[in-house]
């Protein structure tokens, strides 16, 4: 078992897709002196969140009424779950680093969300193996992204009523500056720069110092729009929409050679995780005044975050009597593992400038993102098989 489980995960952390990783990596490590154009990347990553959901929309049109129940009912379970991350992330990181408590919450929150670039990797590494997944777990994307964002909104709404100060310092924090009775402590804050670095799609709006969050609301219309209507969910859930309604129609309409959205979707991802390569390694920078704690964090997180999910997974369906395929404890594995790097710093933009911009971003691209689409993806294939074969 051992020696066919070695087999497995060496064969599969050698695919040509994970070689465009490894080479954006290199290039960044030998300081080649080249640049991804940011236009490419965001149109890139325009095209997989449109291709992703227009071909889960495609299969959506197949499933049968009687089915809907089941996997509605995942559907929660997986926002639950994530929720329940996203709480237990912000207990890790107290117990192995010594960050300020609004940057563990913010951390957290994109450790209870999800990555749509680790859901891609892992679609072309399941394709490449020829790994069934269910039709519906690009909608399982869509949903559990969300968890993340509530949890940090949650997290830093309970830090700002014991006193936390506009630059996010707590009572017994170095630095701390206290706050005058009734005083908004996010009122006045600098604003950071784009936290993500210029990865968000579309344009980036300044956070507004007199939003519902700087009164001490824990939500604002505005936040609201931000959590379930930010442009990744939208097109997403947009391609979806389109796939389902165009999957209706049948082959005359749709087909498995689409040369839109299906023979070009491994090029592009291809790409796209060249850029990603390169982002990874700059963001590792970041990491030298984190402390050990917080690199062991997150190298080590995704792998129980994954597991996790396979075994809740596994539950369910045992509980339930739904079928999975495959592909789909690996998918879900990775929704639970993956950290965000678009609508929670989109989020912390708008609601939590106080926390730092780059250290959320250097764990979650740095390394959880390069983790898992190097090593955790060929490794939780296999936990997965371990796992449902028991």
């Amino acid at each position: 078992m051992l020696l066919e489980f070695w087999q497995n995960f060496t064969h599969n952390l050698f695919k040509p897709l994970l070689l465009f990783f490894y080479f954006g990596f290199l290039l960044a490590l030998l300081k080649v002196p080249f640049d991804f154009p940011n236009a490419v990347y965001q149109g890139l990553t325009m095209y997989l969140l449109l291709a992703i959901g227009w071909r889960g929309g495609e299969e959506l049109a197949t499933i049968e009424v009687s089915e809907l129940g089941g996997i509605l009912g995942f559907m929660i379970t997986g926002f639950v779950l994530n929720f329940g991350i996203g709480i237990l992330a912000y207990y890790l990181l107290k117990h192995l680093t010594r960050l300020r408590e609004v940057d563990r919450a913010t951390v957290a929150g994109y450790y209870g969300s999800d990555s749509a670039g680790t859901f891609a990797t892992c679609l072309g590494v399941l394709a490449a193996i020829d790994m069934a997944f269910d039709a519906y777990m690009p909608v399982m994307l869509a949903i559990m992204e969300i968890p993340g964002c509530l949890v940090a909104l949650f997290l830093v709404a309970r830090l700002r009523h014991r006193g936390m100060d506009a630059a996010g310092n707590l009572p017994g924090e170095p630095d701390y500056a206290a706050v005058a009775a009734g005083s908004a402590t996010a009122a006045g804050a600098a604003a950071p720069g784009d936290p993500t670095g210029g990865m968000q799609i579309g344009a980036a709006r300044e956070p507004a110092t007199e939003s519902g969050a700087a009164k001490g609301r824990l939500l604002s219309p505005e936040l609201v729009r931000e959590v379930f209507l930010n442009p990744g969910i939208c097109l997403l859930l947009g391609g979806i929409a389109i796939g389902f309604i165009s999957g209706l129609q049948g082959s005359k309409v749709t087909g498995v050679d689409d040369p839109v959205f299906v023979t070009a979707f491994q090029g592009a991802l291809c790409l796209f995780l060249l850029e990603m390569g390169l982002t990874a390694a700059r963001k590792l920078r970041d990491l030298q005044t984190a402390g050990r704690g917080f690199i062991l964090y997150g190298l080590l997180a995704p792998n129980l975050f994954a597991t996790i999910g396979i075994l809740v997974a596994h539950g369910y369906s045992a509980l339930t009597g739904v079928h999975f395929e495959p592909g789909t404890y690996v998918l879900f594995a990775v929704l639970c593992a993956a950290a965000s790097y678009i609508a929670v710093p989109a989020i912390q933009r708008l609601a939590i400038p106080e926390a730092s911009p780059s250290l959320p971003l250097a764990a979650s691209l740095g390394l959880t993102f390069a983790y898992n689409v190097t090593v955790g993806i060929p490794l939780y294939i296999e936990i997965a098989r371990l796992v449902t074969e028991v």
